[in-house]
């Protein structure tokens, strides 16, 4: 499955929107989604507190403060395709 990572912090406006962008998307396509807020963790606030929201798709990072809807679908569907192609790859492992 798709992992899709929201690095945030209260008060932002930017994460606020990010974070419905990403939602309504995750009810059209199916991916993992969770939210980190970095004032959980002072490591976090060190390395995010001015570059939120920032987004991660699979590990990689993939926006930074503003996420454009077009290409957060683009990378979500890249990332399907490549999930799907995998799992038959590996598929067809089995049977050689």
């Amino acid at each position: 499955m798709i992992k899709v990572e929201i690095y945030s912090k209260k008060g932002c406006c930017l994460c606020k929107r990010a974070k419905k962008l990403i939602s309504k998307v995750n009810a059209e396509m199916p991916f993992a989604f969770k939210e980190v807020d970095i004032a959980a963790s002072d490591d976090l606030l060190r390395k995010y507190k001015e570059d939120t929201p920032t987004i991660f798709i699979n590990g990689k990072k993939a926006f930074k403060f503003k996420v454009d809807e077009i290409e957060f679908r683009r990378k979500i569907r890249k990332e399907l395709i490549k999930s799907s192609f995998d799992r038959v790859w590996h598929k067809k492992e089995h049977f050689a």
